[in-house]
């Protein structure tokens, strides 16, 4: 009988002291935590001037109206830019389906940036791996900045500056080499919405 006790008083000391820890402590300390660094707790939200979120500096967002840049293509998903199918197409670059898919693309970009075929750049021909790269390169934001100033009739070098704003140094290039900086697209096309807003406000 009193070993009996002894092991039932044991599991429950045991079972009080983890459900102290591991329901109480650990959580309270994840919160206190995610509280401190709130912006990546929360998702590195983005959010304009009059608090709507414009979506996550973490993901990137297909592009469907004039006036903004494009990020890299997606396979994420069906349609791209799934955040729930996070993925890559997986195809061989000697796949006719890839080719094809990668000579459409070169068109399309070359069509509407208004330069030849071959100086569309290779990011804008590839999918990165995870689908959601929200980055592409200083020189591809720079192909696209005319295009851009013209369809929302900003000033060239306001969109200069938004892209300045929103560079990152690449992790494998020196900071130092023209266009291995980064530019974190999601953020960029945020910054250019809202110097469109701005412009078209009734009290600017």
């Amino acid at each position: 009988m009193n070993t009996t006790l002894r092991m039932f008083l044991t599991t429950l000391k045991a079972f009080l002291l983890f459900t102290l820890l591991l329901g109480l402590l650990y959580p309270a300390a994840i919160w206190t935590l995610g509280r401190i660094w709130s912006e990546k707790a929360d998702g590195s939200l983005i959010t304009n001037s009059a608090g709507e979120i414009q979506g996550s500096a973490l993901i990137a967002q297909e592009v469907t109206t004039p006036g903004f840049f494009y990020p890299r293509p997606s396979a994420a998903g069906k349609d791209g830019y799934d955040a729930m199918n996070s993925a890559a197409s997986n195809l061989s670059p000697r796949s006719k389906e890839f080719q094809a898919e990668v000579d459409k693309r070169r068109t399309v970009v070359a069509e509407r940036e208004g330069i030849d075929p071959n100086q569309v750049p290779v990011e804008a021909l590839t999918a990165s791996g995870s689908g959601l790269d929200p980055h592409i390169s200083e020189s591809y934001a720079h192909l696209q900045l005319p295009r851009v100033a013209r369809e929302t009739h900003l000033l060239e070098d306001q969109i200069e500056g938004f892209i300045l704003e929103c560079s990152e140094n690449a992790f494998t290039e020196p900071a130092s080499r023209s266009g291995s900086r980064l530019v974190n697209v999601v953020k960029l096309n945020a910054k250019v919405a809202e110097a469109v807003r701005a412009n078209t406000s009734p009290h600017s």
